[in-house]
């Protein structure tokens, strides 16, 4: 085992690995280059990389918070060729362009449901593609109800056994740790702390945080 707690990767690591990797589809670069002078929040490439790895045997993935459809084409490229996806968002303008980048990168049109809506009001009104259960699920949306949603995902038995759940922003450029200040009471930043500090310390599930990105929280669900 390499012990070297002096060195931890940056930006020229980073460079490296997407250099050496797979260059991204048409639509991925798409997307990006549509969201970023708009300021719609995706995940960033590295996180998108490691979703598709994460999709590669899962066939039923709920996503909470869909965009432009970056993380969701990501999960949809890496899934298996018969592998679904439920995705949730309130923003049908939003999610009719991600319908045609989906559809330029080739992912048939009933592999992916949206569902316009608001994502605690969805699953509280029992809405039937969400009725589960999930071997994955992703979320990314609004930061003080990352708790409710898991809740949610749990409580309404939308969970599969060994299903994975995934968190994005769970570092809030440091603000979570510590390691960058943060206003005492900021809602979002507290509300990831709790939210990541439960799903660490819970037994029911096998959890770490990966510094990818924003930070990605990767959790196993044993129930």
């Amino acid at each position: 085992m390499k012990d070297d707690s002096d060195w931890i990767p940056d930006a020229v690591d980073l460079e490296w690995v997407e250099a050496n990797s797979v260059p991204p589809t048409a639509a991925v670069l798409a997307i990006e280059a549509a969201a970023g002078p708009l300021g719609v929040p995706i995940v960033d490439r590295h996180s998108g990389r490691v979703l598709a790895v994460l999709a590669g045997d899962r066939r039923r993935i709920v996503e909470v918070g869909t965009a432009y459809g970056h993380s969701t084409l990501w999960m949809a490229l890496g899934q298996p060729a018969d592998g679904t996806i439920v995705t949730i968002d309130p923003d049908h303008e939003r999610t009719d362009l991600a319908r045609g980048w989906w559809r330029e990168a080739g992912i048939a049109e009933d592999r992916i449901t949206v569902v316009t809506a608001k994502a605690l009001e969805a699953f509280a009104g029992q809405e039937p593609a969400l009725a589960g259960p999930f071997d994955m699920a992703f979320i990314d949306a609004l930061k003080p109800e990352y708790e409710a949603y898991l809740d949610a995902l749990i409580g309404g038995g939308r969970l599969a056994p060994g299903a994975l759940v995934v968190a994005d922003n769970v570092l809030w450029s440091g603000r979570v740790s510590g390691s960058r200040p943060a206003e005492p009471d900021d809602a979002s930043t507290n509300a990831l702390r709790r939210f990541s500090e439960r799903v660490l310390g819970d037994e029911r599930f096998t959890a770490t945080i990966l510094p990818v990105g924003d930070g990605l929280l990767i959790a196993t669900w044993h129930g």
